[in-house]
């Protein structure tokens, strides 16, 4: 006897947004990632479509990063070289793409210049093939600078630039529109701050199609149900029609993941707790397998061993199974 579940009947859908351009479109990648285009919730198969997988970006810094050792150790001999670092994650760790963090443009760090940071992106996307998502400092008048240089410098490679908020979009937005590239709209955990933001950039002509939500999480046990309440009513409000909430979403999984105590703190510290590597591989995969049930679509992640178990995860939950 077969199982009849009870199926939403979804009018929406969310965006299909493509990253990167290939030479016949102006770029230089070898690939492009399309994310986006589900018409019900997340691995809901039997309901409606979902044609994109969700993807992983690895993050890339300009700068040595204040990371646990049990990442370092892993990405030993790469990390003053971000293009080295970059062609590690794609060639060794399969990355679907990455994700450049400007941390050295910061005045109150070593306070590279737009140039500097230029030849940083520059020289990543050399060294891959892949799509690049590019973020700033958070210092909002050098990354101002520094993303406007990088949207120029780099004119046709459809990146994925970071991030427009509610106080600062209007520079980064007229950037991806002249140079065509994508933005990332940031808001604080708030669907209604989310959907404004999408609106203003929106009505600067720039199309729905070239956004991508980062709506902020918080990993495992620090405000994770927070960011998963944000993404579920995001991804609901697309698939009932709001077209201002239609656009996919990313999540800044390792960031969030590797600020915790339990990631970080040492077995020595906490015998009872188990190896701190195991701890963070499992706190970071947690959090993302967490939010791809809420709906992520582009998850940005560090440590290789948390990449190769969401991506297993990803994988099986892509198989669409049969209820009838």
């Amino acid at each position: 006897m077969g199982l009849n579940l009870s199926k939403e009947k979804n009018r929406g859908m969310v965006n299909e947004v493509i990253l990167g351009a290939t030479k016949e479109n102006g770029g230089t990648r070898t690939s492009t990632v399309c994310v986006g285009g589900e018409t019900a919730l997340p691995f809901h198969h039997f309901e409606g479509s979902m044609p994109n997988r969700p993807v992983i970006a690895m993050e890339v810094q300009d700068v040595m990063p204040d990371w646990s050792g049990a990442i370092k150790e892993k990405l030993q001999g790469v990390l003053e070289d971000p293009a080295a670092w970059a062609a590690k994650c794609v060639d060794d760790f399969g990355a679907d793409l990455i994700s450049v963090s400007l941390i050295g443009a910061d005045p109150d760090g070593e306070d590279y210049s737009p140039d500097a940071c230029v030849q940083t992106v520059k020289s990543v996307l050399e060294a891959v093939g892949v799509p690049l998502i590019v973020t700033g400092c958070g210092n909002e008048e050098k990354d101002t600078a520094v993303l406007e240089a990088v949207a120029e410098a780099c004119a046709g490679e459809n990146l994925l630039l970071g991030s427009a908020e509610v106080e600062n979009y209007k520079s980064l937005t007229a950037a991806c529109m002249v140079y065509k590239h994508t933005i990332v709209a940031k808001s604080p955990l708030d669907i209604n701050i989310c959907k404004q933001l999408n609106i203003l950039i929106n009505e600067m002509n720039l199309n729905l199609d070239k956004i991508i939500i980062d709506p902020s999480i918080g990993g495992l046990g620090y405000g994770l149900e927070y960011g998963y309440s944000i993404l579920e009513r995001i991804r609901l409000g697309a698939v009932k029609g709001d077209k201002m909430l239609a656009m996919p979403t990313l999540c800044t999984i390792g960031h969030e993941t590797w600020k915790t105590k339990e990631a970080n703190a040492s077995s020595e510290e906490y015998p009872d707790w188990g190896e701190q590597e195991d701890r963070g591989i499992s706190w970071e995969a947690a959090t993302a397998a967490a939010l791809l049930q809420a709906g992520a679509h582009i998850l940005v992640m560090r440590d290789p061993e948390a990449v190769k178990v969401t991506k297993t995860a990803i994988n099986e939950l892509m198989q669409s199974n049969s209820y009838d």
